[in-house]
């Protein structure tokens, strides 16, 4: 096997031309004649010059370039700079390729990264101008009515009044919304962790839910009558989880369908699950349902009023307590979301 070591191939180089030398002397001595003692001081004389002059050369001109190119390769690195002191025994070449193109894959993946988190600005702005541009435009309407003579007719006044102030409100929650997640983003709120029973708080904020929008008519119940089970969790923040999925089964499920809620003991957790009968929603869609403002339809959030934000704040509520919530769905049959506590 071919030696890439420098050391290696300057020493076989000088041997070569050590070799080529003996026999450029008997070439001479075959034809002129010369002193036999040359054969002996010659040769070696060469080869030991031009390993030095060869071992110069590489040392100063290309073994510095090359570890010029480690430092600004792995500038910053302080486990990578140790390795910049290679010796001449060391495969400087073949370790120049693969740091190089270790730099580069991770220069990639970089860019790669910073394309990704640039797409989701564009769309995060983009949706957070849309989402706060309705509510705006609605009180903008309102007002310029009431101002142009509305507000002198009682039939009018009140009604715009009433409506300017319920897009006043949407406004204030997506506000409210995005401020929540974004402490949630950079771990700014505490959890406050006690010990409750899971089964009464999912039957209070179904009978808080069933009131809140009784025009939807959907049927609300857990599958059995659980006894009670015991987590180990923020209430406030599961109450926020366990309101924000049945409410979306209400609003986006159909007329007089159903919502259940399942309760599974596993080995040291709870897992809950929270199904209806809707419309569902397409695989293309379900890898991205908890992103803020992704909509699987444009305009099912705004018609419902709600900040688009409940899904990515109930996985980052659910993930601050170290565990996991999923989806899985099929169109025309329903959705089921599921996520995890710890027992308490």
């Amino acid at each position: 096997m071919k030696s890439r070591k420098p050391l290696h191939i300057i020493l076989l180089g000088s041997l070569i031309l050590g070799v080529i030398t003996l026999g450029l002397l008997f070439l001479v001595y075959e034809i002129i004649g010369l002193n036999i003692q040359l054969f002996w001081i010659i040769p070696p004389a060469v080869t030991v010059l031009s390993f030095l002059v060869f071992f110069f050369f590489v040392e100063r001109f290309i073994h510095n370039k090359i570890k010029l190119i480690y430092r600004v390769i792995r500038k910053g690195n302080e486990l990578d700079q140790n390795r910049i002191s290679i010796s001449m025994t060391e495969d400087i070449m073949g370790e120049a390729v693969q740091e190089t193109e270790s730099w580069a894959r991770e220069r990639q993946q970089e860019i790669t990264k910073l394309k990704e988190q640039a797409q989701f600005r564009r769309e995060f702005l983009g949706n957070l101008a849309h989402e706060l541009k309705t509510p705006v435009f609605s009180i903008q309407g309102y007002i310029l009515t009431l101002l142009e003579g509305g507000l002198e007719d009682e039939k009018v006044n009140r009604k715009f009044l009433e409506r300017a102030s319920f897009a006043t409100e949407r406004m204030a929650a997506i506000l409210e919304d995005l401020d929540e997640i974004t402490k949630m983003e950079v771990n700014r709120y505490e959890l406050h962790m006690t010990r409750f029973d899971l089964v009464k708080l999912t039957r209070d904020i179904i009978e808080s839910a069933e009131e809140h929008k009784p025009e939807k008519k959907v049927h609300v119940r857990m599958q059995k009558n659980y006894d009670p089970i015991f987590v180990k969790a923020d209430k406030g923040k599961i109450s926020q989880v366990l309101t924000n999925l049945i409410l979306n089964s209400i609003n986006y499920g159909k007329e007089e369908g159903n919502t259940v809620i399942r309760f599974y003991p596993m080995d040291k957790v709870i897992m809950t699950e929270v199904s209806d009968d809707g419309p569902g929603i397409a695989e293309k869609d379900l890898s991205r349902l908890f992103e803020r403002f992704y909509r699987v339809e444009q305009s099912r959030n705004r018609n419902e009023g709600g900040s688009g934000l409940g899904l990515a704040i109930c996985k980052h509520i659910i993930e601050s307590h170290n565990q996991t919530i999923n989806v899985r769905s099929t169109v025309d049959v329903g959705s089921t979301f599921t996520f995890s506590l710890p027992k308490g």
